[in-house]
Protein backbone atom coordinates (compact mmCIF):
# COMPACT_ATOMS: atom_id res chain seq x y z
CA UNK A 1 0.00 0.00 0.00
CA UNK A 2 1.27 3.36 -0.69
CA UNK A 3 1.48 6.32 1.44
CA UNK A 4 -1.78 7.98 -0.48
CA UNK A 5 -3.47 5.31 0.47
CA UNK A 6 -2.70 5.10 3.32
CA UNK A 7 -3.24 8.28 4.28
CA UNK A 8 -6.69 8.20 2.58
CA UNK A 9 -7.61 5.25 4.62
CA UNK A 10 -6.83 7.08 7.88
CA UNK A 11 -8.46 11.02 6.59
CA UNK A 12 -11.82 8.88 5.95
CA UNK A 13 -11.46 7.39 9.66
CA UNK A 14 -11.04 11.12 11.00
CA UNK A 15 -13.95 12.40 9.44
CA UNK A 16 -16.22 9.49 10.59
CA UNK A 17 -14.55 9.16 14.73
CA UNK A 18 -14.95 13.57 14.24
CA UNK A 19 -18.35 14.06 12.13
CA UNK A 20 -20.17 10.37 12.04
CA UNK A 21 -19.57 11.24 7.92
CA UNK A 22 -18.88 8.28 5.78
CA UNK A 23 -16.27 9.95 2.99
CA UNK A 24 -16.25 8.55 -0.69
CA UNK A 25 -12.88 8.45 -1.94
CA UNK A 26 -13.66 11.07 -4.32
CA UNK A 27 -13.81 13.42 -1.51
CA UNK A 28 -10.50 11.79 0.01
CA UNK A 29 -8.42 13.76 -2.97
CA UNK A 30 -4.64 14.58 -1.76
CA UNK A 31 -2.19 15.98 -3.58
CA UNK A 32 1.55 16.80 -3.83
CA UNK A 33 1.98 20.08 -1.12
CA UNK A 34 2.63 22.92 -2.98
CA UNK A 35 6.30 23.31 -2.57
CA UNK A 36 5.96 27.26 -0.93
CA UNK A 37 4.35 25.05 1.87
CA UNK A 38 5.86 22.90 4.48
CA UNK A 39 4.76 18.72 3.96
CA UNK A 40 4.75 16.27 1.51
CA UNK A 41 0.77 15.68 0.90
CA UNK A 42 -2.02 18.01 1.41
CA UNK A 43 -5.78 17.18 2.12
CA UNK A 44 -8.78 19.43 0.49
CA UNK A 45 -11.55 19.49 3.90
CA UNK A 46 -14.22 21.55 2.25
CA UNK A 47 -16.02 18.76 1.34
CA UNK A 48 -16.16 17.97 5.10
CA UNK A 49 -17.10 21.33 6.35
CA UNK A 50 -21.06 21.12 5.92
CA UNK A 51 -20.97 17.72 8.44
CA UNK A 52 -18.36 19.33 10.81
CA UNK A 53 -20.43 23.02 10.89
CA UNK A 54 -17.27 24.38 11.60
CA UNK A 55 -14.63 26.99 9.49
CA UNK A 56 -12.33 25.45 7.45
CA UNK A 57 -9.18 26.19 8.89
CA UNK A 58 -11.05 24.68 12.18
CA UNK A 59 -11.94 21.58 10.45
CA UNK A 60 -8.87 20.92 8.74
CA UNK A 61 -7.06 21.53 12.54
CA UNK A 62 -9.59 18.69 13.95
CA UNK A 63 -8.64 16.06 10.89
CA UNK A 64 -4.93 17.00 11.38
CA UNK A 65 -4.80 16.83 14.97
CA UNK A 66 -6.57 13.15 14.35
CA UNK A 67 -4.25 12.02 12.14
CA UNK A 68 -1.12 12.72 14.21
CA UNK A 69 -3.11 10.66 17.04
CA UNK A 70 -3.83 7.73 14.99
CA UNK A 71 -1.93 7.72 11.61
CA UNK A 72 1.69 6.72 12.57
CA UNK A 73 2.84 7.65 9.25
CA UNK A 74 1.85 11.31 9.77
CA UNK A 75 4.42 13.30 12.20
CA UNK A 76 2.98 16.65 12.10
CA UNK A 77 0.50 19.36 9.88
CA UNK A 78 -0.27 22.75 9.52
CA UNK A 79 -3.24 24.47 8.02
CA UNK A 80 -3.45 26.82 5.28
CA UNK A 81 -7.42 28.17 4.93
CA UNK A 82 -9.19 24.98 4.11
CA UNK A 83 -5.79 23.00 3.27
CA UNK A 84 -4.36 20.45 5.57
CA UNK A 85 -1.06 19.85 4.54
CA UNK A 86 0.48 16.84 5.96
CA UNK A 87 4.58 16.29 6.87
CA UNK A 88 5.19 12.26 6.36
CA UNK A 89 7.56 10.85 9.13
CA UNK A 90 10.76 9.54 7.85
CA UNK A 91 9.89 5.88 9.31
CA UNK A 92 7.23 5.46 7.17
CA UNK A 93 9.20 6.65 4.08
CA UNK A 94 11.65 4.29 4.63
CA UNK A 95 8.95 1.43 5.37
CA UNK A 96 7.56 2.65 1.60
CA UNK A 97 11.26 2.28 0.01
CA UNK A 98 11.63 -1.36 1.85
CA UNK A 99 8.01 -2.24 0.30
CA UNK A 100 8.93 -1.09 -2.89
CA UNK A 101 12.56 -2.73 -3.27
CA UNK A 102 10.76 -6.31 -2.02
CA UNK A 103 8.14 -6.35 -5.33
CA UNK A 104 10.12 -6.91 -7.90
CA UNK A 105 6.70 -6.07 -9.90
CA UNK A 106 5.82 -2.82 -8.04
CA UNK A 107 3.23 -1.22 -9.32
CA UNK A 108 1.77 -3.64 -11.95
CA UNK A 109 -0.83 -6.35 -10.64
CA UNK A 110 -0.59 -9.91 -11.76
CA UNK A 111 -3.70 -11.35 -13.90
CA UNK A 112 -5.30 -14.40 -11.87
CA UNK A 113 -7.58 -16.90 -13.21
CA UNK A 114 -11.08 -14.51 -13.36
CA UNK A 115 -9.18 -11.51 -15.18
CA UNK A 116 -10.85 -9.86 -17.76
CA UNK A 117 -9.83 -11.03 -21.36
CA UNK A 118 -9.24 -7.82 -23.20
CA UNK A 119 -8.68 -8.21 -27.49
CA UNK A 120 -6.24 -5.78 -28.98
CA UNK A 121 -6.19 -5.48 -32.73
CA UNK A 122 -3.28 -3.30 -33.92
CA UNK A 123 -1.20 -3.02 -36.93
CA UNK A 124 -4.14 -4.22 -39.74
CA UNK A 125 -1.32 -3.92 -43.06
CA UNK A 126 -2.82 -4.16 -46.56
CA UNK A 127 -0.36 -7.07 -48.27
CA UNK A 128 0.03 -4.59 -51.45
CA UNK A 129 2.92 -2.79 -49.81
CA UNK A 130 5.46 -2.58 -47.36
CA UNK A 131 4.90 -0.67 -43.12
CA UNK A 132 5.05 2.99 -43.09
CA UNK A 133 5.72 5.64 -40.12
CA UNK A 134 1.68 5.56 -39.89
CA UNK A 135 1.77 2.04 -39.49
CA UNK A 136 4.97 2.42 -37.08
CA UNK A 137 2.58 4.46 -34.66
CA UNK A 138 -0.27 2.19 -35.07
CA UNK A 139 2.29 -0.56 -34.13
CA UNK A 140 3.83 1.22 -31.00
CA UNK A 141 0.66 2.25 -29.49
CA UNK A 142 -0.72 -1.02 -29.85
CA UNK A 143 1.61 -3.62 -28.43
CA UNK A 144 2.04 -0.95 -25.54
CA UNK A 145 -1.20 -0.36 -24.87
CA UNK A 146 -1.40 -4.61 -24.20
CA UNK A 147 1.74 -4.21 -21.92
CA UNK A 148 -0.26 -1.66 -19.91
CA UNK A 149 -3.67 -3.46 -19.95
CA UNK A 150 -1.65 -6.62 -18.66
CA UNK A 151 0.29 -4.83 -16.04
CA UNK A 152 -3.44 -3.50 -14.87
CA UNK A 153 -4.28 -7.39 -14.23
CA UNK A 154 -6.06 -8.10 -17.52
CA UNK A 155 -5.45 -11.08 -19.78
CA UNK A 156 -4.72 -9.90 -22.89
CA UNK A 157 -4.80 -11.47 -26.50
CA UNK A 158 -2.86 -9.25 -29.08
CA UNK A 159 -4.15 -9.66 -32.89
CA UNK A 160 -4.10 -8.19 -36.05
CA UNK A 161 -6.13 -8.55 -39.27
CA UNK A 162 -4.68 -8.64 -42.39
CA UNK A 163 -5.77 -7.07 -45.62
CA UNK A 164 -4.78 -9.67 -47.82
CA UNK A 165 -7.78 -9.05 -50.55
CA UNK A 166 -9.26 -6.78 -52.78
CA UNK A 167 -8.78 -4.39 -55.97
CA UNK A 168 -5.37 -2.77 -54.29
CA UNK A 169 -3.88 -6.12 -53.75
CA UNK A 170 -4.94 -7.09 -57.50
CA UNK A 171 -2.98 -3.83 -58.93
CA UNK A 172 0.11 -5.66 -57.48
CA UNK A 173 -0.34 -8.33 -58.97
CA UNK A 174 -1.40 -7.37 -62.11
CA UNK A 175 1.50 -5.04 -62.72
CA UNK A 176 4.14 -7.97 -61.19
CA UNK A 177 2.38 -10.10 -64.43
CA UNK A 178 3.20 -7.39 -66.75
CA UNK A 179 6.55 -5.55 -66.07
CA UNK A 180 8.00 -8.38 -63.42
CA UNK A 181 9.71 -10.47 -65.37
CA UNK A 182 9.64 -12.95 -63.04
CA UNK A 183 11.46 -10.88 -60.52
CA UNK A 184 11.06 -12.58 -56.67
CA UNK A 185 12.59 -11.83 -53.61
CA UNK A 186 15.74 -13.43 -54.02
CA UNK A 187 16.58 -12.47 -57.58
CA UNK A 188 16.03 -9.02 -56.62
CA UNK A 189 17.52 -8.59 -53.23
CA UNK A 190 14.72 -6.87 -51.83
CA UNK A 191 12.42 -7.74 -49.09
CA UNK A 192 9.46 -8.91 -50.27
CA UNK A 193 6.51 -6.49 -48.86
CA UNK A 194 9.01 -3.58 -50.55
CA UNK A 195 9.45 -5.78 -53.76
CA UNK A 196 5.16 -5.57 -53.89
CA UNK A 197 5.37 -2.50 -53.02
CA UNK A 198 7.01 -1.04 -55.51
CA UNK A 199 4.48 -2.96 -58.05
CA UNK A 200 1.72 -1.08 -56.76
CA UNK A 201 3.57 2.30 -57.80
CA UNK A 202 4.66 1.05 -61.22
CA UNK A 203 0.69 -0.20 -61.70
CA UNK A 204 0.00 3.50 -60.24
CA UNK A 205 2.43 5.34 -62.83
CA UNK A 206 1.27 3.19 -65.90
CA UNK A 207 -2.72 3.45 -65.21
CA UNK A 208 -2.08 7.53 -64.67
CA UNK A 209 -0.44 7.77 -68.69
CA UNK A 210 -3.00 5.63 -69.95
CA UNK A 211 -5.89 7.88 -68.12
CA UNK A 212 -3.58 10.64 -69.29
CA UNK A 213 -3.49 9.22 -73.31
CA UNK A 214 -7.59 8.82 -72.80
CA UNK A 215 -8.31 12.41 -71.77
CA UNK A 216 -5.72 13.39 -74.82
CA UNK A 217 -8.05 11.45 -77.30
CA UNK A 218 -11.26 13.54 -76.18
CA UNK A 219 -12.12 11.42 -73.00
CA UNK A 220 -13.87 12.95 -69.83
CA UNK A 221 -11.26 12.33 -66.93
CA UNK A 222 -14.13 10.62 -64.66
CA UNK A 223 -14.99 7.94 -67.57
CA UNK A 224 -10.94 7.74 -68.76
CA UNK A 225 -10.21 6.33 -65.02
CA UNK A 226 -13.08 3.77 -65.59
CA UNK A 227 -12.35 2.65 -69.09
CA UNK A 228 -8.65 2.62 -68.45
CA UNK A 229 -7.64 -0.44 -70.25
CA UNK A 230 -5.35 -1.28 -66.53
CA UNK A 231 -7.83 -0.78 -64.23
CA UNK A 232 -9.93 -2.88 -66.31
CA UNK A 233 -7.95 -6.08 -66.00
CA UNK A 234 -7.64 -5.44 -62.46
CA UNK A 235 -11.42 -5.48 -61.80
CA UNK A 236 -11.58 -8.69 -63.78
CA UNK A 237 -8.71 -10.27 -61.82
CA UNK A 238 -10.22 -9.16 -58.73
CA UNK A 239 -13.71 -11.13 -60.13
CA UNK A 240 -11.19 -13.98 -60.98
CA UNK A 241 -9.66 -14.03 -57.65
CA UNK A 242 -13.57 -13.99 -55.92
CA UNK A 243 -14.24 -16.94 -58.30
CA UNK A 244 -11.50 -18.98 -56.88
CA UNK A 245 -9.65 -19.09 -60.31
CA UNK A 246 -6.68 -21.66 -59.62
CA UNK A 247 -4.00 -19.30 -61.44
CA UNK A 248 -5.03 -15.92 -59.67
CA UNK A 249 -5.24 -17.94 -56.78
CA UNK A 250 -2.05 -19.19 -56.90
CA UNK A 251 -0.46 -16.17 -57.97
CA UNK A 252 -1.90 -14.12 -54.66
CA UNK A 253 -0.78 -17.04 -52.61
CA UNK A 254 2.61 -16.52 -53.85
CA UNK A 255 3.36 -12.77 -53.24
CA UNK A 256 1.17 -12.85 -50.46
CA UNK A 257 3.54 -14.61 -48.81
CA UNK A 258 6.46 -12.98 -50.06
CA UNK A 259 5.08 -10.10 -48.24
CA UNK A 260 4.56 -11.77 -44.74
CA UNK A 261 8.37 -12.59 -44.68
CA UNK A 262 9.14 -8.74 -45.16
CA UNK A 263 6.60 -7.87 -42.58
CA UNK A 264 7.52 -10.72 -40.03
CA UNK A 265 11.09 -9.27 -40.23
CA UNK A 266 9.61 -5.73 -39.68
CA UNK A 267 7.92 -6.64 -36.45
CA UNK A 268 10.78 -8.37 -35.35
CA UNK A 269 12.94 -5.45 -35.64
CA UNK A 270 9.89 -3.26 -34.25
CA UNK A 271 9.89 -5.96 -30.99
CA UNK A 272 6.14 -6.38 -31.77
CA UNK A 273 3.67 -9.54 -32.25
CA UNK A 274 0.40 -10.88 -31.80
CA UNK A 275 -1.19 -14.00 -30.77
CA UNK A 276 -3.18 -14.44 -33.60
CA UNK A 277 -3.53 -12.93 -36.76
CA UNK A 278 -7.02 -12.72 -38.97
CA UNK A 279 -7.19 -12.49 -42.53
CA UNK A 280 -9.52 -10.73 -44.29
CA UNK A 281 -10.13 -13.03 -47.52
CA UNK A 282 -11.40 -15.90 -44.63
CA UNK A 283 -13.43 -12.82 -42.26
CA UNK A 284 -15.19 -11.69 -45.40
CA UNK A 285 -17.85 -14.11 -46.03
CA UNK A 286 -18.49 -15.01 -42.54
CA UNK A 287 -20.07 -11.20 -41.92
CA UNK A 288 -22.40 -11.48 -45.06
CA UNK A 289 -23.59 -14.97 -43.24
CA UNK A 290 -24.20 -12.59 -40.10
CA UNK A 291 -25.56 -9.74 -41.64
CA UNK A 292 -28.36 -12.62 -43.64
CA UNK A 293 -29.25 -13.79 -39.84
CA UNK A 294 -29.67 -10.51 -38.73
CA UNK A 295 -31.72 -9.42 -41.53
CA UNK A 296 -33.93 -12.41 -40.87
CA UNK A 297 -34.39 -11.80 -37.30
CA UNK A 298 -35.30 -7.94 -38.85
CA UNK A 299 -32.55 -6.21 -37.32
CA UNK A 300 -31.75 -4.90 -40.85
CA UNK A 301 -33.87 -4.03 -43.81
CA UNK A 302 -33.46 -5.15 -47.82
CA UNK A 303 -34.03 -2.44 -50.47
CA UNK A 304 -35.78 -2.70 -53.50
CA UNK A 305 -32.09 -3.05 -55.68
CA UNK A 306 -31.33 -6.22 -52.87
CA UNK A 307 -28.92 -3.84 -51.36
CA UNK A 308 -29.14 -4.71 -47.31
CA UNK A 309 -28.86 -1.37 -44.62
CA UNK A 310 -28.78 -1.07 -41.22
CA UNK A 311 -31.35 2.40 -39.71
CA UNK A 312 -29.22 3.94 -36.80
CA UNK A 313 -31.52 6.79 -37.37
CA UNK A 314 -33.07 6.40 -33.60
CA UNK A 315 -29.15 6.39 -32.68
CA UNK A 316 -28.67 9.99 -34.14
CA UNK A 317 -26.74 8.50 -36.82
CA UNK A 318 -28.39 7.53 -40.84
CA UNK A 319 -28.85 4.34 -42.54
CA UNK A 320 -25.71 1.97 -43.41
CA UNK A 321 -25.07 0.12 -45.87
CA UNK A 322 -24.14 -3.21 -45.07
CA UNK A 323 -24.24 -5.74 -48.40
CA UNK A 324 -24.61 -3.85 -52.08
CA UNK A 325 -27.05 -5.11 -54.39
CA UNK A 326 -24.91 -7.76 -55.93
CA UNK A 327 -24.83 -9.00 -52.87
CA UNK A 328 -21.09 -8.06 -52.21
CA UNK A 329 -19.80 -6.90 -48.61
CA UNK A 330 -18.32 -3.78 -47.47
CA UNK A 331 -15.98 -3.18 -45.25
CA UNK A 332 -17.92 -3.00 -42.24
CA UNK A 333 -19.80 -6.38 -42.58
CA UNK A 334 -16.36 -7.70 -42.98
CA UNK A 335 -15.58 -6.42 -39.71
CA UNK A 336 -18.62 -8.09 -38.39
CA UNK A 337 -17.56 -11.16 -39.87
CA UNK A 338 -14.06 -10.77 -38.24
CA UNK A 339 -15.93 -10.44 -34.49
CA UNK A 340 -18.17 -13.45 -35.07
CA UNK A 341 -14.99 -15.33 -35.86
CA UNK A 342 -12.77 -13.96 -32.59
CA UNK A 343 -15.92 -14.37 -30.58
CA UNK A 344 -16.13 -18.28 -31.54
CA UNK A 345 -12.32 -18.14 -30.60
CA UNK A 346 -11.65 -16.55 -27.53
CA UNK A 347 -14.21 -15.74 -24.61
CA UNK A 348 -14.03 -11.77 -25.26
CA UNK A 349 -14.60 -9.67 -22.45
CA UNK A 350 -13.40 -6.29 -23.99
CA UNK A 351 -12.67 -5.35 -27.43
CA UNK A 352 -9.66 -2.41 -28.42
CA UNK A 353 -9.41 -1.76 -31.44
CA UNK A 354 -6.41 0.46 -32.49
CA UNK A 355 -6.90 2.64 -35.74
CA UNK A 356 -6.34 6.03 -36.90
CA UNK A 357 -9.07 8.98 -36.21
CA UNK A 358 -10.22 9.05 -39.79
CA UNK A 359 -12.41 5.99 -38.75
CA UNK A 360 -14.05 7.47 -36.20
CA UNK A 361 -17.30 7.14 -37.18
CA UNK A 362 -17.25 3.63 -38.67
CA UNK A 363 -16.00 2.30 -34.64
CA UNK A 364 -19.36 4.43 -33.52
CA UNK A 365 -21.52 2.59 -36.33
CA UNK A 366 -19.86 -0.48 -35.35
CA UNK A 367 -20.50 -0.58 -31.97
CA UNK A 368 -23.77 -0.35 -32.19
CA UNK A 369 -24.67 -3.33 -35.05
CA UNK A 370 -21.79 -5.77 -32.65
CA UNK A 371 -24.27 -4.50 -29.91
CA UNK A 372 -27.74 -5.38 -32.14
CA UNK A 373 -26.07 -8.35 -33.02
CA UNK A 374 -26.18 -9.51 -29.39
CA UNK A 375 -21.94 -9.58 -28.72
CA UNK A 376 -21.45 -8.50 -25.26
CA UNK A 377 -18.60 -6.06 -25.60
CA UNK A 378 -19.96 -4.39 -28.54
CA UNK A 379 -21.42 -1.60 -26.94
CA UNK A 380 -18.33 -0.84 -24.30
CA UNK A 381 -15.79 -1.91 -27.63
CA UNK A 382 -13.14 0.64 -27.17
CA UNK A 383 -11.44 2.49 -30.62
CA UNK A 384 -8.12 3.81 -29.62
CA UNK A 385 -8.60 6.68 -32.29
CA UNK A 386 -5.44 7.75 -32.72
CA UNK A 387 -3.92 10.65 -34.84
CA UNK A 388 -1.96 11.01 -38.02
CA UNK A 389 2.44 11.02 -37.96
CA UNK A 390 3.76 14.00 -40.52
CA UNK A 391 7.31 14.58 -41.10
CA UNK A 392 8.46 18.54 -41.00
CA UNK A 393 8.78 18.00 -44.85
CA UNK A 394 4.85 17.12 -44.78
CA UNK A 395 2.10 13.84 -45.68
CA UNK A 396 2.76 10.58 -46.90
CA UNK A 397 1.18 9.21 -49.89
CA UNK A 398 1.76 5.24 -50.61
CA UNK A 399 0.70 5.26 -54.26
CA UNK A 400 3.32 7.99 -55.45
CA UNK A 401 6.17 6.15 -53.62
CA UNK A 402 6.68 9.27 -51.10
CA UNK A 403 5.74 7.06 -48.07
CA UNK A 404 8.21 6.76 -45.23
CA UNK A 405 9.35 3.26 -45.34
CA UNK A 406 9.22 1.84 -41.69
CA UNK A 407 12.40 -0.54 -42.24
CA UNK A 408 14.46 2.53 -43.54
CA UNK A 409 13.21 4.61 -40.96
CA UNK A 410 14.14 2.68 -37.89
CA UNK A 411 17.67 1.70 -39.96
CA UNK A 412 18.31 4.95 -39.93
CA UNK A 413 17.50 6.18 -36.07
CA UNK A 414 20.16 2.72 -35.20
CA UNK A 415 22.61 4.56 -37.62
CA UNK A 416 21.92 8.06 -36.13
CA UNK A 417 22.21 6.89 -32.35
CA UNK A 418 25.70 4.71 -33.04
CA UNK A 419 26.84 8.40 -34.75
CA UNK A 420 25.69 10.36 -32.16
CA UNK A 421 27.20 7.74 -29.68
CA UNK A 422 30.21 8.00 -31.59
CA UNK A 423 30.71 11.90 -31.70
CA UNK A 424 29.84 11.83 -27.80
CA UNK A 425 32.65 9.36 -26.97
CA UNK A 426 30.21 7.01 -25.29
CA UNK A 427 31.66 4.25 -27.19
CA UNK A 428 35.32 4.62 -26.29
CA UNK A 429 35.83 1.28 -24.50
CA UNK A 430 33.56 -1.05 -26.19
CA UNK A 431 33.81 -3.58 -28.94
CA UNK A 432 32.03 -3.21 -32.22
CA UNK A 433 29.64 -5.93 -31.26
CA UNK A 434 28.14 -3.87 -28.02
CA UNK A 435 28.59 -0.33 -30.16
CA UNK A 436 26.41 -1.88 -33.03
CA UNK A 437 23.92 -3.50 -30.21
CA UNK A 438 23.62 -0.35 -27.93
CA UNK A 439 23.00 1.72 -30.90
CA UNK A 440 20.01 -0.65 -31.90
CA UNK A 441 18.69 -0.20 -28.45
CA UNK A 442 19.14 3.50 -28.06
CA UNK A 443 17.83 4.07 -31.81
CA UNK A 444 14.98 2.36 -31.44
CA UNK A 445 14.18 3.53 -27.82
CA UNK A 446 14.32 6.82 -28.99
CA UNK A 447 11.91 6.31 -32.00
CA UNK A 448 9.88 4.58 -29.83
CA UNK A 449 9.51 6.74 -27.11
CA UNK A 450 9.54 10.08 -29.36
CA UNK A 451 6.04 8.68 -30.66
CA UNK A 452 4.55 6.67 -27.31
CA UNK A 453 5.26 9.97 -25.64
CA UNK A 454 2.84 12.34 -27.33
CA UNK A 455 -1.13 11.95 -26.55
CA UNK A 456 -2.26 9.26 -28.81
CA UNK A 457 -5.20 11.15 -30.21
CA UNK A 458 -3.22 14.33 -31.14
CA UNK A 459 -1.48 14.34 -34.46
CA UNK A 460 2.21 14.78 -33.98
CA UNK A 461 4.78 15.82 -36.20
CA UNK A 462 8.06 12.96 -36.30
CA UNK A 463 11.38 14.64 -36.33
CA UNK A 464 13.90 11.95 -36.40
CA UNK A 465 17.29 14.59 -35.19
CA UNK A 466 15.20 15.59 -32.17
CA UNK A 467 14.90 11.91 -30.57
CA UNK A 468 18.15 11.23 -30.58
CA UNK A 469 18.98 13.88 -27.97
CA UNK A 470 20.76 12.50 -24.72
CA UNK A 471 19.03 15.13 -22.66
CA UNK A 472 15.15 16.73 -22.43
CA UNK A 473 12.54 14.51 -22.55
CA UNK A 474 13.50 11.33 -24.75
CA UNK A 475 14.39 8.07 -24.94
CA UNK A 476 17.95 8.40 -24.96
CA UNK A 477 18.00 10.51 -21.39
CA UNK A 478 16.11 8.01 -19.51
CA UNK A 479 17.96 4.85 -21.03
CA UNK A 480 20.95 6.98 -20.33
CA UNK A 481 20.30 7.73 -16.60
CA UNK A 482 19.47 3.85 -16.29
CA UNK A 483 22.63 2.72 -17.70
CA UNK A 484 24.59 5.55 -15.44
CA UNK A 485 22.83 3.84 -11.97
CA UNK A 486 23.52 0.33 -13.77
CA UNK A 487 27.32 1.15 -13.26
CA UNK A 488 27.06 2.92 -9.61
CA UNK A 489 25.65 -0.19 -8.31
CA UNK A 490 28.62 -2.62 -10.28
CA UNK A 491 30.79 -0.19 -8.56
CA UNK A 492 28.94 -0.86 -5.37
CA UNK A 493 29.12 -4.53 -5.49
CA UNK A 494 32.70 -4.42 -6.50
CA UNK A 495 33.78 -2.53 -3.69
CA UNK A 496 31.04 -5.24 -1.44
CA UNK A 497 28.88 -2.35 -0.56
CA UNK A 498 25.03 -3.31 -0.25
CA UNK A 499 21.85 -1.47 -0.46
CA UNK A 500 20.12 -1.36 2.51
CA UNK A 501 17.11 0.28 4.28
CA UNK A 502 19.46 1.88 7.12
CA UNK A 503 17.95 4.16 10.01
CA UNK A 504 19.48 7.22 7.90
CA UNK A 505 18.45 11.10 7.70
CA UNK A 506 16.33 11.53 4.55
CA UNK A 507 16.74 14.83 3.13
CA UNK A 508 14.01 16.58 1.41
CA UNK A 509 15.36 15.24 -2.31
CA UNK A 510 15.20 11.89 -1.24
CA UNK A 511 12.07 12.48 0.60
CA UNK A 512 10.59 13.52 -3.00
CA UNK A 513 12.14 10.59 -4.76
CA UNK A 514 10.39 8.15 -2.62
CA UNK A 515 7.47 9.98 -3.31
CA UNK A 516 7.76 9.95 -6.74
CA UNK A 517 8.84 6.11 -6.58
CA UNK A 518 5.15 5.39 -5.17
CA UNK A 519 3.08 7.11 -7.48
CA UNK A 520 4.19 4.30 -10.40
CA UNK A 521 1.36 2.31 -9.45
CA UNK A 522 -1.17 5.21 -9.84
CA UNK A 523 0.44 5.92 -13.11
CA UNK A 524 -0.07 2.36 -14.11
CA UNK A 525 -3.34 2.26 -13.29
CA UNK A 526 -4.35 6.09 -15.05
CA UNK A 527 -2.72 4.50 -18.00
CA UNK A 528 -4.96 1.69 -18.21
CA UNK A 529 -8.05 3.95 -17.31
CA UNK A 530 -7.33 6.37 -20.24
CA UNK A 531 -5.33 3.71 -22.35
CA UNK A 532 -2.63 6.20 -22.44
CA UNK A 533 0.53 5.34 -23.19
CA UNK A 534 1.64 8.84 -23.24
CA UNK A 535 1.16 8.85 -19.47
CA UNK A 536 3.70 6.21 -18.12
CA UNK A 537 6.00 7.90 -20.71
CA UNK A 538 5.95 10.81 -18.75
CA UNK A 539 6.02 9.43 -15.43
CA UNK A 540 9.52 7.77 -16.92
CA UNK A 541 10.86 11.43 -17.75
CA UNK A 542 9.39 12.75 -14.31
CA UNK A 543 11.34 10.11 -12.17
CA UNK A 544 14.71 10.33 -14.25
CA UNK A 545 14.56 13.87 -13.76
CA UNK A 546 13.97 13.50 -10.23
CA UNK A 547 16.35 10.98 -9.96
CA UNK A 548 18.81 13.18 -11.64
CA UNK A 549 18.65 16.90 -9.74
CA UNK A 550 18.90 14.06 -6.86
CA UNK A 551 22.29 12.80 -8.07
CA UNK A 552 23.43 16.25 -8.72
CA UNK A 553 22.76 17.19 -5.04
CA UNK A 554 23.92 14.29 -3.37
CA UNK A 555 27.05 11.83 -3.98
CA UNK A 556 26.14 7.92 -3.78
CA UNK A 557 29.41 5.87 -3.36
CA UNK A 558 31.61 8.59 -2.31
CA UNK A 559 29.21 9.37 1.21
CA UNK A 560 31.40 9.00 3.69
CA UNK A 561 28.46 8.21 6.55
CA UNK A 562 27.86 4.51 5.81
CA UNK A 563 24.26 4.37 6.68
CA UNK A 564 23.22 7.29 4.20
CA UNK A 565 25.06 5.27 1.45
CA UNK A 566 23.20 2.28 1.41
CA UNK A 567 19.99 4.37 1.72
CA UNK A 568 20.88 6.14 -1.71
CA UNK A 569 21.99 2.85 -2.89
CA UNK A 570 18.56 1.33 -1.86
CA UNK A 571 17.22 4.62 -3.87
CA UNK A 572 19.26 3.78 -7.16
CA UNK A 573 18.53 0.26 -6.75
CA UNK A 574 14.95 0.78 -7.18
CA UNK A 575 14.65 4.15 -9.33
CA UNK A 576 16.61 1.84 -11.87
CA UNK A 577 13.91 -1.26 -11.24
CA UNK A 578 10.97 1.25 -12.46
CA UNK A 579 12.90 2.63 -15.05
CA UNK A 580 13.09 -0.85 -16.74
CA UNK A 581 9.49 -1.88 -15.64
CA UNK A 582 8.15 1.54 -17.06
CA UNK A 583 9.95 1.86 -20.15
CA UNK A 584 9.05 -2.25 -21.11
CA UNK A 585 5.70 -0.73 -20.67
CA UNK A 586 6.11 1.13 -23.95
CA UNK A 587 8.03 -1.96 -25.22
CA UNK A 588 11.68 0.10 -24.93
CA UNK A 589 14.75 -1.51 -23.87
CA UNK A 590 17.17 0.10 -21.71
CA UNK A 591 21.01 -1.09 -21.87
CA UNK A 592 23.13 -2.29 -18.64
CA UNK A 593 25.94 0.62 -20.20
CA UNK A 594 26.02 3.43 -22.66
Amino acid sequence: MNIETLISQAAGQAVKALYGMEASEKMLQLQKTRSEFEGNLTLVVFPFVKAAKKSPEQTAQEIGQYLVDNCSAVEKFNVVKGFLNLSIGEGAWLQLLQAIDGDDHFGMKQADENAPLVMIEYSSPNTNKPLHLGHVRNNLLGWSLAQIMEANGNKVVKTNIVNDRGIHICKSMLAWLKYGNGETPESSGKKGDHLIGDYYVAFDKHYREEVKDLVAKGMDEEKAKQEAPLIKEAHEMLVKWENNDPEVRALWEKMNNWVYAGFDETYKKMGVGFDKIYYESQTYLKGKAKVEEGLAKGLFERHEDNSVWADLTNEGLDQKLLLRSDGTSVYMTQDIGTAEMRFQDFPIDKMIYVVGNEQNYHFQVLSILLDRLGFKWGKELVHFSYGMVELPNGKMKSREGTVVDADDLMQLMVDDAYKTSMELGKFDDMTEEERREIARIVGMGALKYFILKVDARKNMLFNPEESIDFNGNTGPFIQYTYARIRSILRKAEAEGLKPACAAAQLAEKEVELIQKMSEFGAAVEQAGKDYSPSGIANYCYELTKVFNQFYHDFSILNEPDEQKKAVRLMLAKNVAKIIKNGMSLLGIEVPERM
